[in-house]
């Protein structure tokens, strides 16, 4: 059995377009892991069309895999910390942009606003990277985020080293275990991993 049966999952997605089709099955996972998905997004999802798909696409499969209503605007994020309501918080996608606001206190979306109510309470966050800057300017609150309580990070490497040296992205598939390492308090290992094989 699970040990996420019975938890209740904030589950916030920033725009990292390329990933989402990735990060969904993620979701459903922790779904039929038997836990209680709670959706939150940020502005660019809930308004921007790509060639990776319509915002109200991702919208709909959201709403769809969890049975949840999406939390979409910081007031409606703000009362998950009074309420407590959230065993977990995953960031996945979690953008270079909200890695370094969530790293230097700012709190200016919905996800933003989830992580500070879970770690205001001293529950754990998850963070999934994907960002072209993990090894330039935002390694620094990359290690920022390292050292922090209560926040851990899915195992993450270079995706494409060869034409993006600076990107890094996370193995969304282990997001699961992520969480489930994450609710015993500690990191999963091994944190740096090859994130795709190169011959």
């Amino acid at each position: 059995m699970s040990k996420l049966k019975g938890k209740t999952i904030g589950f916030g997605l920033s725009g990292s377009h390329c990933t989402l089709d990735e990060t969904m099955p993620q979701i459903k996972r922790l779904v039929d892991a038997g836990a209680r998905v709670i959706p939150i997004v940020s502005q660019t999802i809930m308004t921007t069309d790509t060639r990776f798909g319509t915002s109200e696409s991702w919208q709909r499969k959201l709403v769809e895999i969890t049975g949840e209503s999406l939390i979409a605007s910081i007031p409606e994020a703000e009362p998950l910390g009074p309420s407590k309501l959230l065993d977990v918080m995953v960031i996945a996608p979690c953008t270079g942009s909200t890695t370094s606001r969530l790293a230097n206190a700012i709190t200016d979306s919905p996800v933003l606003m989830a992580a500070k109510a879970t770690m205001r309470n001293l529950r754990p966050v998850v963070i999934a990277i994907s960002t072209n800057d993990g090894l330039g300017l935002n390694a620094a609150n990359i290690a920022k985020l390292l050292a922090a309580k209560n926040i851990y990070f899915v195992p993450f490497g270079q995706d494409a080293p060869e034409k993006k040296p600076n990107s890094l992205v996370a193995r969304m598939d282990l997001i699961l275990e992520t969480c489930e390492a994450a609710l015993e308090g500690r990191q999963l290992q091994p944190l740096l991993i090859e994130r795709y094989n190169y011959s």
